[in-house]
């Protein structure tokens, strides 16, 4: 069995189609655990109705407004599949997108999955599709340190693994799913890329958590942190300046892009938390500096310069 697992706020519009999605892949022996988290929308009585339908094969559990997290941990220990899968309420498969991952597992000494996907939507990010490397054929702790490998619903697990390290953390709710992927790196690396597009992200324009970059960078790069400190002897291989540039070098890295694109609310975090980690030259004092003044001064500042350099 494949137990798929997904939360649901205020989803209305789109939750159905997710549920449909679920239930109606080509692989028929596939349960679905979904948790109301609180919504305030139509999706309650959309779900009821969903359930009267599908009977047995969804499982419809309530929280009140706990967040995505542990919404999905409370959803995995309803679940009884040897595979689980995530699927948000706003997002969907291929038809064969479950059948396709599992075969590419069964039989097989793997325990993860993953294909290709697409954002689409308001907002969306590189539009087109996208098949990701096979982390299996390189440095998949390097990989995986570099970028978040896939989005939350474009891979199947184990269930063994999932358990082993103790479902998602509830820290920092934007890098979760990064957090879960990486965690997995220490009980299993043995994947296998199903280099297909069959998972779809939809984007909503800035009301996503994931649309808010600044606070995603900050959060990711202290799920880097915390999983070099946890596990030294994973990253031993890395050269020390390596996993300098994997892990702070992207703050400065992100910042510049921010700054470039006068983001400067998202800019002067990620520059002052740059600045603290020490990965940085002298050339960038100029701006790590200005990052350090008033926000206010920092933007006038700014403004001036690009007024001068107009003229």
């Amino acid at each position: 069995m494949i137990s798929v697992v997904m939360p649901c706020f205020n989803a209305e519009p789109f939750v159905e189609e997710a549920v449909r999605s679920a239930l109606g892949q080509t692989y028929g022996n596939v349960e679905l655990v979904v948790v109301d988290d609180g919504s305030t929308d139509g999706s309650p009585a959309v779900l009821a109705r969903l359930q009267r339908e599908f009977g047995s094969r969804l499982k419809l559990l309530h929280t009140a407004r706990v967040g995505p997290y542990p919404a999905r941990n409370l959803g995995l220990r309803a679940t009884a599949g040897e595979f689980v899968a995530f699927l948000d309420a706003d997002d969907w498969w291929e038809a064969d997108c479950l059948e396709t991952l599992h075969a590419a597992l069964d039989g097989k000494p793997l325990d993860i999955a993953y294909c290709g996907w697409q954002n689409v939507g308001v907002g969306a990010p590189g539009g087109q599709p996208y098949v990701p490397p096979a982390y299996e054929d390189g440095d998949s702790v390097e990989h995986f340190l570099r970028a978040c490998p896939w989005p939350i619903h474009a891979a199947l697990v184990r269930r063994e693994c999932i358990d082993a390290v103790g479902g998602f953390s509830e820290r920092m709710f934007s890098s979760m799913d990064f957090d879960l992927w990486i965690r997995l790196l220490t009980v299993t690396r043995r994947m296998v890329l199903a280099p297909r597009v069959l998972a779809y992200y939809r984007w909503h324009g800035g009301g996503q958590i994931s649309a808010v970059k600044w606070r995603q960078v900050l959060h990711a790069w202290q799920v880097r942190r915390d999983f070099v400190a946890a596990n030294p002897a994973l990253v031993a291989h890395l050269p020390a300046a390596k996993r300098r540039e994997l892990v702070d070098g992207v703050l400065l890295a992100q910042g510049r892009t921010l700054f470039w694109r006068r983001d400067l609310g998202g800019a002067r975090p990620l520059l002052r938390q740059a600045f603290r980690s020490g990965a940085w030259g002298l050339r960038d004092l100029p701006l790590l500096g200005a990052a350090h003044l008033p926000a206010g001064v920092f933007r006038r500042l700014v403004e001036y310069a690009d007024r001068r350099a107009a003229h």
